[in-house]
């Protein structure tokens, strides 16, 4: 690619974007001394979900395995130079000074990246010569990466291809495989997913991914109390759906707050252990349980792994969109905020309608998010709500 300050590449999945700017980022590391290189994204809870064993298998397959010193956390490059991956999410206006003088961020998964990270990354890499990469498969035009390099003013210089699996020439047999049974099976996802389209929202979705990007937050504020909130799965096979299990809190300034998503598939003993982790991890007050499908067994299956942790059972008396009302008023309300990014929970939101979830198996992940809020907002929650949704520039969620 010619010289440029932004190089952003986006589409769908196989396209190579992620190869090709690890590739980049060996070749210059290797023939730069010193060279510098910020991996970010915008939450990182470990290093699996960094491109670092990525980076670590290019460094041998290219055959510079003898010029880099691969450690736990980060990679030295020749002369002194590193490679580092971070979230955003750890750092603050002060900390992200520590890079500025780094020669190139590479931004993955830039879709989830949030406006503030956006204002304060780019003026930290200010190294002679810097440059932003940029990777990402759109999820909707309101992504604020979208709209700073897609939108009706660009930066200057910047360069931006959308490329797909069609420009990939390595382009494996096991995932061509894998796009003809999505072409057949998921018609209604398919541009996104592997052409780079926008991710389709349901129609009358009671959410929308703007209005979530919106609120979203970089820093967690003064929490008052935090609660985790678990909905089980009924059953535990291959094909079962996900044991929802998702922190949240209410702010000092009476707001309430996404923390976490953790929910995951397994046996009870498996969503039990995490939940009290994470429990452990935020230092919550209680966690909240829907027992509808496992009456007794959730709370025996907490308390055998922690006998006095506080529980707070709650039964579904309604339908779940009916349920999701009244949260998604709170959210179209501006008064509740994401502290990060949580892309397979916000997923399920912006297809729960008011007529109920327009998608495949049970939104887990939502129907602990609206038990969590539905305890920490009692006092709105019990109010009657006129359902609506937001398919109007004029209704209550524009």
């Amino acid at each position: 690619m010619r010289p440029s300050r932004d190089k952003c590449l986006y589409g769908g999945r196989g396209s190579g974007k992620s190869h090709f700017f690890a590739e980049s980022v060996v070749a210059n590391a290797a023939n730069n001394i010193g060279f510098r290189v910020l991996c970010i994204r915008e939450v990182q809870k470990s290093l699996k979900e960094s491109a670092k064993r990525l980076i670590e298998d290019k460094i041998q397959t290219m055959g510079y395995g003898s010029m880099f010193n691969i450690k736990h956390d980060e990679i030295e490059t020749p002369g002194g130079g590193v490679i580092t991956f971070t979230g955003m999410n750890s750092q603050n206006s002060e900390s992200i000074k520590s890079y500025e003088n780094y020669n190139i961020a590479w931004v993955e998964e830039a879709n989830v990246f949030s406006k503030k990270s956006i204002e304060l990354l780019r003026p930290t890499i200010r190294a002679k010569g810097s440059e932003l990469w940029w990777s990402w498969n759109p999820d909707s035009s309101d992504d604020p990466v979208d709209k700073f390099f897609r939108g009706l003013t660009l930066p200057d210089d910047a360069i931006i291809k959308r490329i797909n699996f069609d420009d990939n020439k390595y382009f494996p047999d096991e995932l061509k495989s894998e796009m003809e049974q999505d072409r057949k099976n998921n018609p209604d996802r398919f541009a996104h997913i592997w052409l780079g389209d926008y991710a389709p929202q349901a129609v009358g979705a009671i959410w929308n991914m703007a209005n979530i990007h919106s609120n979203r937050i970089h820093n967690i504020p003064t929490i008052g109390r935090i609660v985790v909130s678990v909905d089980p799965a009924v059953s535990n096979t291959e094909n079962s759906d996900e044991h929802g299990i998702v922190v949240g809190g209410l702010g000092e300034d009476g707001k309430g707050y996404v923390l976490d998503d953790v929910s995951l598939k397994g046996s009870p003993q498996q969503w039990a252990e995490r939940a009290v982790a994470v429990f452990d991890k935020w230092d919550a007050d209680s966690i909240v349980v829907e027992r509808n499908q496992g009456g007794d067994m959730v709370r025996h299956t907490l308390k055998t792994i922690r006998p006095n942790i506080n529980i707070i059972d709650v039964v579904a008396t309604r339908g779940k969109h009916v349920r999701a009302e009244p949260i998604s008023a709170l959210y179209a309300m501006n008064q509740i905020s994401h502290v990060g990014s949580f892309p397979e929970l916000e997923s399920q939101m912006c297809r729960m309608t008011a007529s109920g979830y327009d998608g495949s198996g049970s939104p887990d992940r939502v129907d602990a998010l609206v038990w969590m809020f539905t305890k920490l907002f009692p006092s709105m929650i019990n109010r009657p709500v006129k359902r609506t949704s937001n398919r109007q520039p004029s209704s209550w969620m524009s």
